[in-house]
């Protein structure tokens, strides 16, 4: 049977197809892309992710300072306000990088909007870095809000700026980490208040933020320095003042491998899915 001829409208499309994209070992495209989504996430709301914060910490400085008084009280050789600010400041740049990551992934769960975060070519690694990193860049956007109001309010020098800066990103990768565990974790926002309300809050009130573990009986100052919040409280604080209460180097040490933990199980829980993926 004799076909007709193929007209120009008629022929096959031969033109190459385009090459796909080659992503290399690192898909760095996709980690900023993800890592500026996080941010973005919170930067839309700052009202409430960045000056609602200032305002608690505002909040905590003035009852603790009405309540015991503004220069009566002297901690390491300061007045009680110059040693409670650094806690303050501290505690908000951990608690909002575990509100950041937290938050995100459990309500992506619930919304069942996790697969945008799962399907594109990201590797767990990737994947875990880019959390991590959005929660750690609203942790220390909070805390140079913070930081900036309440030296209006309280004398503040910065004694030993590496101690510092090492301690508020590691404070803040360390609860953007938890943060991200609990939020694989938690099946609904029930879990995660859990997690907030016997975790997080315990060990945050519960680690030298207000007070000097010094003035502990010994029971409850080893308790204490068996919480690693403490170590990263220490730390930042003496970034300011020139006082800690526990060895800086061991502390500085305690952050990192606990740090390193809370990666490596979050990675895994990327890599394997664990309550992720159906």
């Amino acid at each position: 049977m004799n076909r007709p001829p193929l007209t120009g409208n008629d022929m096959p499309n031969t033109a190459p197809l385009p090459d796909p994209r080659r992503l290399g070992s690192v898909n760095w495209l996709g980690l900023w892309t993800l890592t500026a989504k996080e941010v973005r996430r919170f930067l839309k709301v700052y009202f409430q992710t960045i000056v609602a914060p200032v305002v608690t910490t505002l909040l905590f400085l003035a009852i603790f300072v009405l309540a015991i008084g503004r220069s009566s009280v002297q901690v390491g050789g300061l007045p009680f306000a110059e040693f409670l600010a650094p806690g303050l400041i501290m505690m908000a740049i951990t608690q909002n990088a575990f509100a950041n990551t937290s938050s995100s992934l459990i309500i992506s769960k619930v919304q069942g909007n996790i697969v945008d975060v799962l399907m594109p070519p990201l590797s767990p690694l990737e994947q875990t870095l880019a959390f991590a990193l959005g929660g750690v860049a609203r942790g220390l956007v909070v805390g140079l809000v913070v930081t900036a109001v309440m030296a209006a309010f309280v004398h503040l020098t910065v004694a030993h700026p590496a101690m510092a800066l090492y301690h508020a990103v590691m404070g803040s990768l360390m609860l953007s980490l938890l943060g991200m565990i609990g939020g694989i974790w938690a099946d609904k926002f029930d879990h995660m208040a859990a997690v907030t309300n016997f975790i997080v809050t315990p060990l945050s009130f519960l680690s030298g933020t207000f007070y000097s573990i010094e003035r502990l009986p010994e029971t409850f100052r080893l308790l204490a320095q068996a919480n690693p919040f403490f170590y990263m409280i220490d730390g930042f604080r003496y970034g300011f003042i020139d006082h800690a209460d526990g060895g800086l180097a061991s502390g500085a040490a305690v952050v990192g491998l606990v740090n390193l933990g809370l990666a490596f199980l979050a990675y895994r829980m990327f890599k394997t899915g664990y309550k992720l993926k159906a």
